[in-house]
């Protein structure tokens, strides 16, 4: 690697990037100021190029539910090397298999499911079935909500007043692409609600031929925006009353809120899920499940019914142990990894309330399972136009950067999801209080 002396480390490998990469980084969605490059990860550490150490609350957009390089994944996925796993591009293989059966087991609404390489191509998955089994094509999405970047859902996650206007409900908010190239006609297919807005879903379901309601159960790319009580089951109801798919986006909940997926919290059935991230603990896998009739479209007899699922990829074989590892762990000792992490998370939401409340700070501190974020308002936000019209976004975006100085690690934008792992410690939950109580006070 090519390197002057006046150049750090950090800056070299993204001069380099810069260079052959089209837009410096290979997603997007990684892009940050500070440009830190990471080299090196451990349970709940990670190292950057100039080898500063930070406590890791990104985990990658948060798949590292057990933590970095957790040793029995990686022993497992050793082991598939070391017996010749490959891709046999024929047929099914035992891996794949038995890692569909324990997803059913794990979460119970799953009578069938498929195996891709992202949450995005689950996504995917999921709109065809939903036009394939209803004969619409709209597609009803959440304000607020990311379900990844194939044209049906690439919207702007996060946009601001200017561009979606005042409150309305009932009724829609302007569709706004997050990229070039998305046809229009796909465009005039896809509509918006606030979440947690059941009149907004009804006026939509009434006013269009909506195939699918897609949602995250609970908002974790603006945050942790909770639903509201009756939300979920009433997204349930009305799907019924307007024949709808319903889709639960659990990406970023799924087995991280619990073994059984979010819906096993609110006692919700959606006719189809998406999981990814956490499922292997972040290798590269996503998984589409759901009603049986749904999915056996995928093999239907009737070609005009049949949805087509292919790629070399799918269900790759160090992927498949590494997910079979982790289902094995949870399945095993899910109650205490999950005591654990909900432990954690706890003192550290206990910690970060009181630290708000010595310092008469109007900030909230919202948690699903091991999942936070702090809001500064003085309220549980309810939906994205809440956060907008109450949340200090510099605040948020300078004690990021403060905690980032104290070797604390959270994605360096205003509302992103922190993630607490099965790593971590409480005496490093005691380290961050400190850290975070020293940067509120660099901050005053």
């Amino acid at each position: 690697m090519p390197k002057t002396e006046s150049m750090t480390r950090s800056e070299t490998w993204n001069r380099l990037s810069a260079r052959h990469l089209a837009g410096g980084v290979v997603s997007l969605n990684r892009k940050i100021d500070p440009a830190l490059v990471f080299v090196r990860a451990q349970g709940s550490r990670i190292w950057d190029a100039e080898g500063r150490e930070y406590l890791d609350y990104h985990a990658a957009f948060a798949p590292h539910l057990l933590g970095h390089n957790d040793p029995e994944i990686n022993a497992a996925i050793a082991r598939a090397m070391n017996q010749g796993w490959s891709l046999m591009g024929a047929g099914t293989t035992p891996w794949e298999a038995e890692l569909a059966m324990k997803l059913c087991e794990a979460v119970p609404t799953l009578e069938r499911v498929q195996l891709t390489n992202t949450g995005s191509e689950a996504t995917a998955h999921a709109i065809r079935l939903a036009r394939a089994h209803t004969g619409r094509e709209d597609v009803l999405l959440t304000l607020g909500g990311y379900n990844g970047w194939h044209n049906e859902v690439a919207r702007t996650v996060m946009p601001t007043r200017a561009q979606i206007g005042p409150r309305v409900s009932p009724g829609e908010y302007p569709w706004l692409p997050l990229s070039a190239g998305v046809p229009e006609a796909t465009q005039h297919k896809l509509h918006a609600v606030n979440f947690n807005d059941l009149e907004s879903v009804e006026y939509a379901l009434r006013k269009h031929p909506i195939a699918c309601v897609l949602t995250e159960p609970v908002l974790q790319n603006v945050g942790v925006v909770l639903p509201q009580a009756g939300y979920l089951r009433g997204l349930r109801e009305l799907c019924d009353r307007y024949g709808a798919v319903l889709v639960f986006d659990e990406v970023k909940t799924g087995f991280r809120s619990a073994l059984g997926g979010y819906q096993s919290v609110c006692g919700v059935t959606p006719d189809l899920s998406v999981f990814g991230k956490a499922v292997a603990n972040g290798h590269p896998l996503g998984v589409i499940g759901g009603k049986r009739e749904l999915m056996d479209l995928f093999a239907s007899p009737d070609a005009g019914k049949r949805v087509l699922i292919a790629g070399t990829y799918n269900a790759h074989p160090l992927a498949c142990a590494a997910a079979l590892a982790t289902l094995d762990r949870l399945a095993a000792h899910g109650g205490d990894v999950y005591a654990r992490l909900d432990a954690l998370s706890a003192r550290l939401q206990r910690g970060l309330e009181a630290i708000f409340h010595e310092r008469g700070e109007p900030a909230t501190v919202v948690r699903n399972a091991s999942a936070f974020c702090v809001y500064f308002m003085d309220h549980t936000p309810r939906d994205w136009h809440d956060i907008l019209e109450h949340h200090d976004f510099e605040r948020d975006r300078l004690l990021r950067l403060a905690l980032l100085e104290r070797g604390v690690f959270h994605f360096p934008m205003p509302c992103k999801q922190g993630s607490v792992s099965a790593a971590h410690s409480e005496a490093e939950i005691d380290r961050t209080l400190d850290a975070t109580r020293d940067a509120l006070k660099g901050l005053a």
